[in-house]
């Protein structure tokens, strides 16, 4: 193609000549920087390169990192990944390769970016989400991404988001919101680690996590500030306890002493409460990965406590007395993973009692199908998203929508590998899903997730709206 033939197609030189007589008016300073401005807003952008590299998650294990190139510039995602990978998730694609990184390599997906993602999307307007998904999803042909691999997908996609943001001028949470159909953006309320186990850390508590919710704030600065205080205050009372060496921490920066029952980590929860001064506007929430120490149909709760574990089982119905022993007794608003993954029929027993909310991540891995049958069977009533379980972000909005339309309650979640991405926090304000589980205000895998936060509140200004007391549905 010659050079006029290019700028006949492109229509450039009418748009060349809009940009000199825009200069002109404008009496520029600076017309040459005057026109580059406006002929890059001038002309739409499309992808012109996508480059994946190997990068180290927060544990040091190997992730993908993408930077996908427009004409606007260069935009750059990375992805996490869990402690496992459950059976009805997208496909993590890793070398297993002993001899690199203990098999934990990811160079076969950074392969699959730069020679065939790459060339399939090159000349795409990042506009389009939808269609550049799907291209990734045709390329791939298999349900579970384990061609292409669901980290290679899922690292452009969210590339592509924030370049199709960056294309609209608007910012990425806005983008998303648009990308979903909402009318509205919400700040969610932060739901911070303040406590870790199972398998987030080396101790014998076999709860992964005791989280607390600031459903009480009025803003999400505030909500920050309170979660910040609430964690350093339970730093303290467990160094009083049990000394400084109780206050080790977990991968997503929970605190992790050695602690010998639920009770006993609620008890130390409420104390820091307590001492903030906040106590009835905190709530508190709990992941118990019950699956982690599920024995057949019993569940070993000293099952990291070498000299106990084997000798006091509970059977479902006795963790349903257990649980409804302890929201009487607790400020517990959300139980996630009551019940192995799947026992579906204790699942929905205790969700029909109305205790609290209860919380799918192992029982429905983010996974449209297992979404829809937890829905028909009314066996859960909030979906937790993890966007790496399901691989683009087309499908990730399409599932949130699912969970929306059955009146569920959404919570935006990190993974225990995490990265310094933030596009989770721009997300969990785009779908407004009420809640997001980033870890604890501590390491910075975790806070560059709530900083961000804080940088949209404050660019929303006005208009900005944070979930608080409508954190299960932020409608």
């Amino acid at each position: 193609m010659s050079v006029q033939e290019y700028l006949d197609k492109h229509m450039l030189s009418r748009k060349i000549e809009d940009a000199v007589n825009a200069a002109v008016r404008a009496k520029t300073s600076d017309p040459v920087l005057f026109i580059a401005n406006h002929m890059k807003k001038a002309v739409s952008s499309v992808i012109t390169k996508v480059k994946a590299r190997q990068i180290l998650d927060s544990r040091g294990i190997p992730t993908v990192e993408v930077d996908l190139h427009t004409n606007k510039g260069v935009f750059r995602a990375s992805v996490p990944s869990g402690d496992s990978s459950g059976t009805y998730e997208a496909i993590e694609l890793r070398d297993g390769d002993k001899g690199m990184y203990l098999g934990n390599s990811v160079a076969k997906a950074v392969k699959n970016i730069n020679e065939k993602i790459s060339e399939a999307l090159i000349g795409m307007d990042p506009k389009l989400q939808g269609q550049i998904d799907q291209a990734m999803i045709d390329l791939d042909k298999t349900e579970k991404k384990n061609e292409l691999g669901a980290n290679a997908i899922l690292a452009v996609s969210i590339a592509a988001c924030k370049a199709g943001a960056a294309e609209k001028e608007v910012p990425l949470c806005k983008h998303l919101s648009d990308l979903s159909g909402r009318a509205n953006m919400v700040l969610p309320v932060p739901a911070f680690t303040v406590l870790s186990g199972g398998k987030h850390a080396s101790n014998t508590f076999a709860i992964q996590e005791i989280m607390i919710l600031p459903i009480g704030a009025s803003r999400f600065e505030e909500a920050l500030q309170w979660g910040s205080e609430t964690y350093h205050h339970l730093k303290a009372v467990i160094t009083e306890k049990n000394g400084g060496l109780g206050c080790n921490v977990g991968e997503d920066g929970g605190l992790a002493p050695d602690i010998s029952s639920l009770k006993e980590g609620l008890e130390l929860v409420k104390e820091a409460i307590n001492r903030t001064g906040y106590s009835d506007k905190i709530k508190i929430a709990i992941d118990v990965a019950a699956t982690n120490f599920c024995i057949g149909t019993k569940y070993d709760l000293d099952i990291n406590c070498p000299d106990k574990s084997g000798q006091n089982f509970k059977s479902a119905d006795d963790m349903i007395e257990m649980y409804k022993e302890l929201c009487d007794e607790y400020p517990i608003v959300s139980i996630e993973d009551p019940f192995d993954k799947e026992d579906w029929e204790h699942t929905k027993f205790f969700s029909s009692l109305g205790i609290c909310q209860v919380v799918g991540d192992d029982l429905l891995m983010s996974n449209s199908k297992r979404v829809e049958r937890a829905i028909q069977e009314s066996s859960c009533n909030a979906l937790l998203l993890k966007v790496n379980q399901i691989g683009t972000v087309t499908e990730a909005i399409e599932v949130v929508k699912m969970a929306r339309d059955a009146q569920w309650g959404v919570v935006t979640s990190h993974r225990c590998g995490e990265t310094e991405d933030s596009f989770i926090s721009d997300l969990s304000v785009g779908l407004a899903t009420g809640v997001i589980k980033a870890g604890a205000p501590c390491r910075g895998e975790r806070t560059m997730k709530y900083n961000q936060l804080l940088r949209i509140e404050e660019e929303l200004g006005d208009q900005a709206l944070y979930a608080g007391e409508d954190w299960k549905l932020s409608l």
